[in-house]
């Protein structure tokens, strides 16, 4: 990366960089927000969510002070569901610590619960201009080709050598005053988003990087940047109980630690159960079953594990009994009182099944 280069993605950017909810506000904490929520998400999914939770929490306080379940509604569908949990630790934190407010220091935003190495360096320099590198999967991909780099972009090592480079820039054209280093991570991260696209052929003949571009004068846009392969993901197999009476279904809130942590789900146990151990469960659930019958099979795939489900519509007479028995953790739910909690994608197919979605 020279000069000439980063002015040519300037203007660039300056022309087509896209209108984003977060972008342009000057508020560091719609950099801080918006970056936890792209993690793992397109951007095209991230803007209702961003504009509806800035909407409901505002402020720091606001964020510190959330009843977890109303956090988790507002998370709900957005996935990884620690980030949420890990936002308002942070704003605990800043109330605390930092007078409310985001440090305007990489290092110790880099200490703030949820906030890795990139996420620190998009804050302090898109809201702060610190001369500081944010280092993405769109950066490494668009870096990687600009130089002919043929190292494996997913490897600790290339990350960190990209890192040091692109620091080393920084730091020299910080020192110009009519260079901005917010706009140029951001064109670096605009420019893999929307033209060094990681699906796909990369868009080239639209690159104003082209002249420059290593892998472009080399013939080599398809096999650069070389990532290795994933870990295969590991597959569960598990049974869910959808038990209701007339107007309720029965609802477990799962373990503060774990995957879907502290969420609302349909009770279910590892494997696949026959009618007859499903019927078993549900009883040890304190309720007595009328009838069972089988629903769809179901898949819900996380970054590293595979669930495939198989479920059973369950009917009791009535929750009374069961009331008596059960812990804290389970809730008996109406289509209407559904609204105020968060449930899993994973259990798409069977909230749509029953229609549930239609009290939201």
């Amino acid at each position: 990366m020279n000069r000439k280069d980063a002015e040519q993605l300037l203007k660039w950017y300056s022309k087509e960089k896209r209108t984003l909810p977060w972008r342009g506000t000057g508020s560091p904490e719609d950099v801080w927000i918006s970056e936890i929520m792209l993690q793992q998400t397109r951007v095209e999914a991230v803007k209702d969510y961003f504009t509806r939770f800035r909407t409901a929490l505002p402020g720091m306080e606001a964020i510190a002070s959330c009843p977890e379940d109303r956090l988790m509604k507002l998370w709900e569908g957005l996935g990884y569901y620690s980030r949420v949990r890990n936002i308002k630790k942070c704003a605990e934190i800043c109330i605390r610590d930092y007078g409310g407010k985001l440090p305007a220091d990489y290092g110790t935003l880099l200490s703030l619960p949820g906030i890795g190495a990139y996420t620190a360096g998009a804050i302090a320099s898109i809201a702060f201009g610190i001369p500081v590198p944010a280092v993405d999967g769109n950066v490494l991909r668009v870096y990687a080709r600009l130089t002919g780099s043929r190292d494996d972009i997913a490897g600790p090592e290339t990350k960190k050598r990209f890192t040091a480079e692109l620091q080393s820039f920084l730091k020299r054209e910080s020192e110009r005053p009519a260079f901005s280093v917010s706009d140029f991570n951001q064109s670096l991260m605009e420019l893999g988003a929307l033209l060094c696209v990681p699906n796909g052929a990369p868009l080239c003949g639209k690159c104003p990087l082209q002249k420059s571009c290593a892998a472009f004068l080399t013939g080599e846009t398809g096999s650069i940047p070389f990532r290795s392969p994933k870990k295969a993901r590991r597959i569960e197999e598990r049974t869910l109980f959808i038990i209701r009476d007339g107007e309720k279904f029965l609802f477990r809130k799962r373990p503060p630690k774990g995957l879907l942590a502290g969420l609302y789900e349909f009770p279910g146990e590892p494997g696949f159960l026959s009618e007859e151990e499903a019927l078993d469960a549900a009883r040890r659930l304190g309720t007595e079953p009328l009838f069972i019958e089988p629903l769809p099979d179901a898949k819900h795939i996380f970054t590293h594990i595979e669930w495939h489900m198989k479920a059973y519509g369950i009917r009791v007479s009535s929750f009374a009994d069961a009331a008596r028995h059960l812990p804290d953790n389970v809730k008996f739910v109406t289509k209407k009182e559904l609204k105020s909690f968060a449930v899993p994608s994973a259990f798409r197919t069977y909230i749509d099944y029953y229609a549930l979605e239609d009290a939201r």
